[in-house]
């Protein structure tokens, strides 16, 4: 539970507000609920197609590229030759997602604590912090043991709880009117919106590695298991923080709701909070793929740090990764291994399965192709 808290409560909810901002006050609030429950099922597809293909091949469990693979090798003949294949797409885009949720990370760390220094005293451009920020995660990069880890989380949530509070208890007060600010999107802003929302449900890929190495598996799904209940309080502080974070801040809010705050202690907190979150991030990507990868790529860290630096536009940032990496692991590839998975002799895949997967894929694919046109249009504008 720490670890899906702390891989889902990170920049995505303090970026809320402004995702609000790109589809009104109206429609926002409602998208990011139709969203995190079609996120929330999907990641009950890829774990009920984990638990049906285990038990086929007879083994105890899978990564999700391996769970991709294995329902092509082992469903429709004609597609078996491509069970490879779809196993280094998935491992691809887990590379892409998790290493570009490090670069916001770093762009968020390095935008707050440049706030808070220059409360103080004028400092360097922001390109330095992104730097100095860098170099100090190198070390913390190679730590490869998920329990080693929990103590980081639980930590790092007790900063965010105390984050959330200050962030929650200034932005419900002194409340404008609802008719100061816009109800409806702008539709050219919309794209941007899907992205930053899509975003926020991040932890997709944190699903089967925190499912395979819980000492007690059975109770990560079910009704009350450790998905429902963590993702239930997940899409009710984004719910609460996006709507209430633009009513309080209008179109004036910016990329991360702490930006918008007098106080630096919020900052701080949400700063060392997700400079710790890091190392979650870069677990999947570094201890699941980087072996296929090693011989490549000489540097961790010049993966991230570089391309944090290349675009340190926060909010422009979350919207092109939420786009074009996680729309793809979150809303793509789960109904579409659900339907591979099931379409075997002696399964049953109904009628009602197919048309609600393809509706999802349809909506992840043109999510993914608006959102990514969108958001590299706004970042070619600011340059």
């Amino acid at each position: 539970m720490m670890h899906l808290l702390k891989g889902m409560i990170g920049t995505g909810i303090l970026a809320m507000p402004v995702a609000v901002k790109y589809a009104g006050l109206m429609i926002g609030p409602v998208g990011i609920l139709i969203i995190g429950a079609i996120a929330v099922h999907c990641m009950h597809q890829l774990v009920a197609s984990s638990h049906t293909l285990c038990k086929r091949i007879k083994k105890d469990t899978l990564s999700y590229a391996e769970v991709l693979e294995t329902a092509i090798e082992t469903g429709p003949l004609k597609y078996r030759s491509y069970s490879v294949a779809g196993r280094i797409i998935v491992n691809i885009f887990l590379i892409i997602t998790q290493v570009s949720f490090g670069c916001v990370y770093i762009v968020f760390v390095g935008d707050n604590l440049q706030q808070v220094v220059e409360s103080f005293r004028s400092g360097p451009g922001i390109f330095v912090y992104l730097s100095g920020i860098s170099l100090c995660l190198i070390p913390f990069t190679f730590v490869k043991n998920l329990t080693t880890l929990a103590p980081f989380s639980m930590f790092a949530n007790l900063l965010n709880i105390v984050g959330l509070i200050i962030v929650l208890s200034y932005i419900v007060r002194d409340l404008p009117s609802m008719d100061s600010v816009s109800s409806f999107p702008t539709w050219d802003k919309f794209p941007l919106y899907f992205g930053t929302a899509v975003f926020a449900f991040e932890g997709i890929g944190l699903v089967m590695p925190l499912e395979n190495k819980m000492r007690h598996p059975e109770d990560f799904g079910g009704w009350l298991g450790v998905l429902n209940l963590g993702m239930t309080i997940v899409i009710c502080l984004y719910t609460a923080v996006g709507f209430y974070g633009y009513l309080r801040f209008g179109d004036q809010v910016l990329g991360s709701v702490t930006l918008n705050l007098p106080q630096d202690s919020a900052k701080l907190m949400f700063s060392v909070s997700i400079f710790i979150s890091y190392l979650l991030v870069m677990y999947v990507p570094f201890n699941i793929i980087w072996p296929a990868i090693e011989q490549c790529v000489t540097s961790r860290k010049n993966m991230s740090g570089g391309c944090a630096s290349a675009v340190p536009h926060l909010d422009l940032l979350i919207a092109l990764v939420g786009a074009f990496a996680s729309s793809s692991l979150a809303l793509i590839f789960p109904p579409l291994i659900e339907i591979i998975t099931l379409s075997v002799e002696g399964e049953h895949l109904s009628k009602l399965t197919i048309i609600k997967n393809i509706l999802t894929i349809i909506l992840g694919i043109v999510g993914m192709v608006t959102g990514t046109y969108s958001a590299v249009k706004e970042i070619i504008q600011k340059f």
